[in-house]
């Protein structure tokens, strides 16, 4: 179980009737659940239109209406999301980053506590669920958008396909680094996170936010030393009898590279990917990339490493030549280019040789 750490930034009103009736109709049948759903979504998609323009907490909203091709689903979202539903912690950082987490109603799948510089932002917590929420919580709140750092939330055993959700006036959005039925990116760049944040901005009506982020980020970017010395490097996630490590399409590549580091998997054409302990004790990394988390931490990542014959002798083991990464840091968001920082900087620091 994930821990239930991250707090939510707004206490969700009372839900309305017509989607729970929806739900509860389905629950009963399920084997004609999408059939019911469908019926019924007419109820729903009733209720009063949103407002054409608004301004609260989160600024002034545009009412443009934004059409995507999303994971190689076509979403319309005709004005800014008032009620919103976040899967992951690369989504809810991403909005409290663009200053609209007073939008959110509900958080599942969490990975960590909100970083201290948007605590001011989440004053108030509601966990949907520790991991991936189920269609009765997600229609229980009246989102009018679910929006995840993984396609696979969205699933008839998880917040719901898209279909359904559309067929009740809801939208959804999966950040295009986490797309994989159709959409994905070939190798993740720094140019498709940025992407992600000015498409953010779009479908939460706050386009200058969103411009003056990507401006600040890229100049962090541009500001960051990248190391020049040649140094290999394991990007260790989890995993025991066989670790679950970044390889060479992602985001730990992507992070590894900017930072001037080889990844010892980026052979392999995948965001993650199981790798055995023979070939890791073979490539004899410089370096260690710790993912530190609640249910996995870099502590007891390395009590394993040194515990174990085999890669008690690597030399990045025998060196304590350990960098370290919070959890939500290490996937395709906000905080990409702030994990860039981090490697860079705590690379700076361990002595080699």
């Amino acid at each position: 179980m994930r821990p239930r750490t991250l707090i939510s930034p707004t206490s969700a009103r009372a839900p309305r009737t017509p989607r729970r009736r929806i739900l509860t109709a389905a629950a009963l049948a399920p084997t004609a659940g999408l059939a019911v759903i469908a019926l019924l979504a007419g109820c729903s998609a009733s209720a009063a239109p949103a407002d054409s323009a608004s301004t609260g907490a989160s600024g002034s909203t545009s009412a443009k209406a934004v059409t995507l091709d999303n994971c190689g689903f076509d979403e319309t979202i005709a004005t800014p999301p008032k009620r919103v539903i976040t899967v992951k912690s690369t989504s809810t950082e991403m909005m409290l980053a663009l200053g609209v987490g007073d939008r959110i109603v509900g958080t599942a799948f969490q990975d960590g506590a909100v970083p201290s510089k948007w605590k001011a932002e989440a004053p108030k917590r509601n966990d949907v669920s520790d991991q991936m929420p189920s269609p009765e919580s997600v229609l229980d709140l009246e989102p009018d958008l679910v929006y995840s750092g993984w396609e696979s939330a969205f699933s008839a055993d998880a917040a719901g396909t898209r279909a359904e959700l559309h067929k009740l006036g809801i939208a959804s959005y999966v950040q295009p680094a986490a797309c994989r039925s159709q959409g994905a990116p070939a190798k993740l760049s720094f140019d498709d996170v940025f992407g992600e944040i000015d498409e953010a901005g779009r479908i939460f009506g706050v386009e200058p936010t969103a411009t003056k982020l990507v401006a600040a980020q890229k100049k962090q970017l541009a500001g960051i030393h990248r190391d020049d010395r040649g140094l290999t490097a394991l990007w260790y996630s989890s995993g025991t009898d066989t670790p679950y490590v970044g390889a060479g399409t992602g985001a730990p590549e992507m992070v590894l590279e900017a930072a001037g580091l080889t990844n010892v998997a980026a052979d392999v054409k995948q965001t993650w990917a199981s790798l055995g302990w023979e070939s890791i004790v073979d490539a004899d990394p410089d370096v260690i990339v710790l993912i530190d988390a609640d249910w996995n931490t870099a502590k007891s990542k390395i009590a394993q490493l040194e515990a174990n014959p085999a890669t008690a002798n690597l030399a990045a083991v025998k060196q304590h030549r350990y960098i370290t990464l919070p959890f939500a840091a290490s996937e395709a968001g906000v905080r990409s280019v702030e994990a860039v920082d981090s490697v860079a900087t705590q690379l700076a620091k361990l002595k080699l040789g």
